[in-house]
């Protein structure tokens, strides 16, 4: 079994669910006491997040890549970035460790493409709906991404970044995020990327009409089939 290493703690909260899932789905495939052989480093989210409001990813990247560092010296065979908004940062988080990053977005397209959709709404923080990853990453694919309007990407983000994030889970967020599905349903989408990984512990398959990528598990999952190839 490769050694997954995990850049975590943005936020904790989702990182918790990599963890859970991971194991899980180890034990499933290797049955008795096996579980998942993975290093996490769990970063402080806080300066992180304050970098964000101020636009400086530059400042973001010296801190993962430290961490992406700290990871190869632990051991990891290859790096899991427990976060969405992050992997704007994958090129440098490479760069910077010498080890191969398991992409998220990549992971999300292999799902959408074997459900045989072309089109698909994208919820995330307002830097994953309005950056390009998803949409270039999707496209090379051959998926259309639609994002919410701008009023509605602020909702999304406040959302995330002030519920989410701390453990709050309300049913007023709940039928804010149903509601802005309901309009990317209107709008042509035929599925809806949870592109945030705090998003699938308040939304469900059983809140909406159309397919949910849940892109924690989705990512969970192809860590451990990555993890397990050749073995």
């Amino acid at each position: 079994m490769k050694r997954i290493g995990l850049l975590g703690g943005m936020s904790w909260e989702s990182s918790l669910e990599y963890y859970r899932l991971l194991n899980e789905a180890v034990k499933e495939r290797l049955g008795s006491l096996n579980s998942a052989d993975c290093v996490m480093v769990s970063i402080d989210f806080q300066p992180v997040a304050d970098m964000m409001k101020l636009n400086n990813w530059k400042g973001i990247a010296r801190v993962l890549e430290d961490v992406s560092r700290d990871l190869k010296r632990a051991g990891a065979d290859f790096l899991v970035i427990c976060t969405n908004t992050m992997h704007l940062l994958v090129r440098e988080i490479e760069d910077a460790s010498g080890l191969k990053v398991l992409q998220i977005g990549e992971a999300v397209a292999e799902r959408i493409t074997a459900a045989g959709l072309k089109t698909v709404g994208l919820l995330g923080t307002r830097f994953t709906m309005e950056r390009s990853y998803y949409r270039d990453t999707l496209g090379r694919h051959g998926i259309e991404v639609i994002v919410p309007q701008e009023r509605d990407r602020e909702s999304v983000d406040r959302i995330i970044f002030q519920e989410l994030c701390r453990g709050i889970f309300t049913e007023e967020s709940r039928e804010s995020y149903r509601s802005i599905i309901s309009k990317l349903q209107s709008e042509g989408a035929s599925g809806v990327v949870l592109g945030c990984t705090e998003i699938p512990l308040l939304i469900k398959q059983s809140d909406v009409e159309i397919p949910v990528f849940d892109t924690t598990a989705i990512h969970a999952a192809a860590a451990v089939e990555f993890a397990l190839a050749d073995n």
